[in-house]
């Protein structure tokens, strides 16, 4: 934690050193310090995520949510709507092609033209999501609708908000109030510029970076059967595995989430020989390209909902 804090806090001290700089050194520096940010900020989720897990501090709720909070702050996530999320990703992961799935579109009876609209539709926001950031708005309106919606309207739209109750919503609240604290605290003593050159362009960043990287592990992997194993891993090298705390061992993660991140690769466990063409891809790189692809159409029964 110390260690990504620290790496963060450079990382912003040289953006904003580059931001007052004139001519090429800002045009050459800048939009790798930036991407660094970016990939830094989704260090500092994952970071969150050993949070939502309970595995920062194992023996202190109260600390482990605190730091976890603070962590996400800058992205403004509030760490009691990840958690819930997140819960249901782990509980209901790719169960069937409409549930805890995001690369399936529905296709309706009906004429062809109305199912190559649907298709069309399909592939645009597919595109969009992943490659301009579009997960991340995602994220955001899921957000809203946790911290706005009464929950029996929520429930209509996502089985996620089951069991989300009043004091959940009051600390997602007070988690998200934090991050805007944050973001205004930055523009009040520096000014929009430190703002922007801080926090507002690398945030653009990570929504990018992020939803590049949101469902490598899970793209056009298996659907239905044991859920922990509907999932693949990733070998990006030792740099990006200690960037990214091991992410990339995610089946190992599925398999059993109380493993902390660091002991992931000690403790692989590895998927059953029938779920061994889910890991069809080596790379992150790799992963993120084959995402073009598309979504999975799937035909919808006539005479279902």
């Amino acid at each position: 934690m110390l260690e990504t804090l620290l790496i963060y806090i450079v990382l912003c001290a040289a953006s904003a050193a580059v931001m007052q700089q004139d001519g090429w050194p800002r045009l050459l520096l800048w939009p790798p310090l930036l991407l660094a940010l970016g990939l830094w900020l989704d260090r500092m989720y994952a970071v969150g995520h050993e949070a939502v897990h309970r595995k920062l501090f194992p023996d202190s709720r109260s600390l482990n949510d605190l730091v976890g909070a603070i962590l996400l702050a800058p992205v403004c996530a509030p760490l009691t709507v990840f958690r819930k999320i997140h819960q249901f990703h782990h509980g209901q992961n790719r169960r069937a092609p409409k549930i805890a799935t995001l690369d399936v579109v529905i296709l309706p009876p009906g004429p062809p033209w109305r199912r190559g609209l649907v298709r069309a539709w399909g592939w645009t926001t597919w595109l969009l999501a992943v490659f301009a950031g579009g997960f991340f708005l995602h994220s955001l309106v899921s957000v809203v609708l946790f911290l706005l919606l009464p929950t029996a309207i929520a429930c209509r739209i996502s089985p996620a908000f089951k069991g989300w109750q009043p004091q959940q919503r009051v600390r997602a609240w007070l988690e998200l109030l934090l991050g805007v604290g944050l973001h205004l605290l930055v523009w009040r003593l520096g000014g929009g510029a430190l703002w922007l050159a801080t926090l507002g362009l690398p945030l653009l960043a990570f929504a990018w970076v992020w939803s590049l990287l949101l469902y490598i592990y899970h793209y056009r992997t298996t659907i239905g059967g044991d859920i922990r194993y509907n999932v693949r891993s990733l070998r990006p090298g030792r740099w990006l595995s200690w960037a990214l705390l091991n992410f990339n061992e995610h089946t190992t993660h599925h398999a059993d989430p109380r493993i902390p991140w660091y002991q992931l690769p000690k403790h692989r466990i590895a998927s059953p020989p029938e779920y061994a063409g889910n890991h069809n891809v080596d790379t992150i790189a790799a992963a993120i390209l084959q995402q073009l692809r598309g979504p999975m159409f799937v035909e919808r029964p006539p005479g279902s909902p």
